[in-house]
């Protein structure tokens, strides 16, 4: 199917699709932790035996956006070594408990009843996504391990690269003899298919939006059923007077330049004004020597000619790129008031040997994630240990944060009596 198909023909896809997720929601959140591994496990050694065939489809993607970015560009390419890393996450997420059926707390109440909370699995998830078409394996497997049913969307620009990862994780599902409607992939590129999705309120219980800005903001405004919002990674490292140097530059030259197009890369550096002779020169040309560009306030500018001048734009740009912002500020209420103002939410960073200050950032900036003499690049699921992840929440309702195999349950209340009425 493509692109030119009639909308009518897309809803007639779409409706197919979530009545087969709603059953296979029902079928899935009863099988065991075994059958679910097993499926997790064989979709894995899909992954591997199919590796050619992934790395084909990626190419016919890559010839069909000649025009993307270098940051983009990297997002949408596979390689051996990636595909192998996806296999992995599916084994890794295999290996974790199993939170369905978990009892998060039990307590007695004084007329009798017995009161648990227990972990149940949302039901079914849609996935609307961009470019990287690994979120194929991470979304799938998360939703398959956590028992949920998943819709999934790449991008148009991944079609060819998620279809035949997905082929991979129907292969799983069929060796554990479980419906291959627990992990569907929405068949066309038409941008209908998005717009039917999120008004399928009868059918899906949470959309997960991973994306560029245009798309976050499409599905925020056409939304008619809960988001996780994974917003843009607008993440800061501030590097305290009190920070070590060497520490200092070989975090941040990491946190930006490790990879660039990723939502945990560092887009502004914030630097204590105490700092401006003896760390910021040194930080700068660190950056310009790595192959990064570097946009600064004016006494950034100062210490190298090759600093361009930042606008008032640049504080609120994700990047998503080798081009950094830098700025000087006011010591740690300077840093927490510049992330308060143009921050994301998502990820912040302090490099300092002062624990005042540390625990003063700590409790001040209101992001999902907040570090201490750490890189933001570990803005990960799987660097957490949650094996993989199916985005970064920025909202603070039900999951913020990592999005992992716990946030992807819920929980009811099982409350035992023995024949108990209300007075």
């Amino acid at each position: 199917m493509t692109h030119h198909t009639v909308p009518s023909a897309v809803a007639t896809v779409m409706e197919d699709i979530g009545q087969g997720a709603k059953q296979a929601a029902h079928r899935l959140a009863l099988a065991s932790t075994e059958t679910k591994n097993k499926a997790l496990l064989a979709a894995a050694a899909a992954l591997r035996r199919s590796a050619n065939d992934i790395l084909e489809a990626n190419a016919k993607d890559l010839d069909a956006a000649p025009d993307l970015s270098a940051a983009l560009k990297d997002r949408l390419l596979l390689t051996s070594s990636r595909v192998e890393a996806m296999a992995r996450g599916l084994e890794e997420i295999a290996a974790l408990a199993d939170p369905v059926g978990v009892e998060m707390a039990r307590w007695q109440r004084p007329n009798g009843l017995d009161i648990a909370r227990v972990r149940v699995p949302i039901g079914v998830i849609g996935i609307i996504y961009e470019s990287r078409p690994n979120v194929t394996a991470d979304a799938g497997g998360l939703c398959l391990k956590s028992g949920n049913a998943a819709i999934l969307r790449g991008g148009s620009e991944s079609f060819h690269s998620s279809l035949a990862i997905h082929g991979c994780l129907q292969e799983g599902l069929a060796e554990a003899g479980l419906p291959p409607a627990c992990l569907q992939m929405v068949p066309t590129t038409d941008r209908a298919a998005v717009g039917l999705m999120l008004q399928m309120t009868g059918v899906i219980d949470v959309i997960v939006p991973r994306g560029g800005r245009s798309l976050i903001e499409r599905v925020i405004a056409e939304s008619r059923i809960p988001l996780f919002q994974h917003l843009e990674g607008l993440c800061h490292t501030y590097v305290d007077g009190a920070a070590d140097l060497a520490m200092a530059r070989r975090v941040v030259t990491n946190a930006k330049m490790r990879r660039t197009g990723v939502c945990g890369a560092t887009e502004t550096l914030l630097v204590d004004r105490k700092l401006a002779l003896s760390h910021l020169p040194v930080l700068v040309k660190d950056l310009l020597e790595a192959g990064c560009e570097v946009r600064g306030d004016a006494a950034t500018q100062t210490v190298d000619e090759r600093v361009r001048p930042a606008t008032e734009e640049d504080w609120a740009t994700e990047y998503l790129d080798a081009v950094i912002s830098v700025r000087l500020v006011d010591g740690v209420a300077g840093a927490i008031a510049h992330i308060a103002r143009y921050g994301s939410h998502h990820t912040d960073s302090i490099i300092t040997e002062d624990a005042v200050a540390a625990a003063q950032f700590f409790a001040e900036v209101d992001s999902a994630i907040v570090l201490h003499n750490a890189s933001t690049q570990f803005a990960d699921g799987g660097e957490f240990g949650m094996g993989a992840e199916i985005g970064i929440s920025t909202g603070k309702l039900h999951a913020r944060g990592p999005v992992g195999v716990e946030q992807l349950t819920s929980f009811k209340y099982l409350v035992r009596g023995a024949g108990q009425v209300r007075p």
